[in-house]
């Protein structure tokens, strides 16, 4: 791969993973689309693109270094306590549970996923369902906004609506995981997937964020693990490729921080236009 295409690729990784968009969408269609020398069935292409999602995560571990910071203590002291009882211990357990699922689907369908990595098509189909289920969580959510509206102008009586991460259980925590693993498809967002979960799970916008964030990141250094070591081949342009890990951690960065100000107001309908605009051009202009 050329140097200042990796770097491309390195940008584009950390434009778009964060957003609820699939960076794994864009780096395998984009280039068919701009007809650009790139070759996603390269045995290098996912080795690659998991170095760069490390420098994505590396992004989300400074941006949350103090969260991490105390739900690894945490984690620590409820495992020599043996039992939980602070929030942040909580949190460390549903961060745990959820990111199991993605796990064992990962290790069960590696190698038939990573066959569809060379398919532009396919991704740029699985943009437009992205899109669709963004949106539906939308809806949904809108829909138990007005409800809690109308309960509320009755003096209904109600729990709490759209609460932190904290409160959910570990049931909805291992659903919401598993709703990560369909990240491992290009063109399914795992921040758009997890973020709609946290949503019908009646999280708040800015909440299901962060617990999207959260969830993310072991998981993509667990994955970084099992295929950097594939890096290491005679004419692999290593140099390249860690540059374009610093350009993405770097470019990630800032867009992390535009998200969490963002979904404190924002929804997620923009970006639902976005992909499927993107995937029906994908459809109408690949092979």
């Amino acid at each position: 791969m050329a140097p200042l295409l990796a770097l491309f690729i390195g940008v584009l990784q950390g434009s778009t993973e964060l957003f609820p968009v699939s960076s794994l969408g864009h780096a395998v269609l984009v280039p068919s689309i701009f007809h650009l020398d790139f070759r996603q069935s390269d045995p290098s292409f996912v080795p690659f693109l998991v170095l760069l999602h490390i420098g994505t995560a590396s992004a989300l571990l400074v941006i949350y270094r103090r969260e991490w910071t105390e739900i690894i203590d945490g984690l620590v002291r409820a495992a020599v306590r043996g039992r939980l009882q602070t929030e942040t211990e909580r949190l460390a357990m549903l961060l745990m549970v959820g990111t199991i699922p993605t796990g064992v689907i990962a290790v069960i369908f590696e190698q038939r996923l990573k066959d569809l990595f060379a398919t532009p098509r396919f991704a740029a189909a699985m943009l437009i369902v992205n899109g669709a289920i963004l949106l539906g969580a939308e809806l949904l959510r809108r829909r138990d906004e007005r409800r809690a509206r109308v309960a509320e102008a009755s003096g209904e009586q109600r729990e709490a609506a759209f609460a932190r991460v904290e409160g959910l259980t570990f049931t909805t925590a291992i659903l919401v995981g598993a709703c990560q693993a369909l990240a491992l498809l290009p063109g399914i967002s795992r921040s758009g997937t997890t973020m709609a979960a946290g949503l019908v799970a009646g999280l708040r916008h800015e909440e299901a964020l962060r617990f999207s964030f959260l969830l993310a990141t072991p998981i993509i250094f667990a994955a970084g693990v099992a295929e950097i070591p594939e890096l290491f081949h005679s004419g692999v342009p290593i140099g390249t490729y860690l540059g374009a890990t610093v350009l993405a951690a770097l470019v990630a960065y800032a867009t992390g921080r535009f998200l969490i100000r963002y979904f404190r107001v924002g929804r997620l309908d923009p970006f639902a236009l976005y992909c499927a605009l993107l995937g029906a051009v994908g459809l109408i202009v690949t092979r």
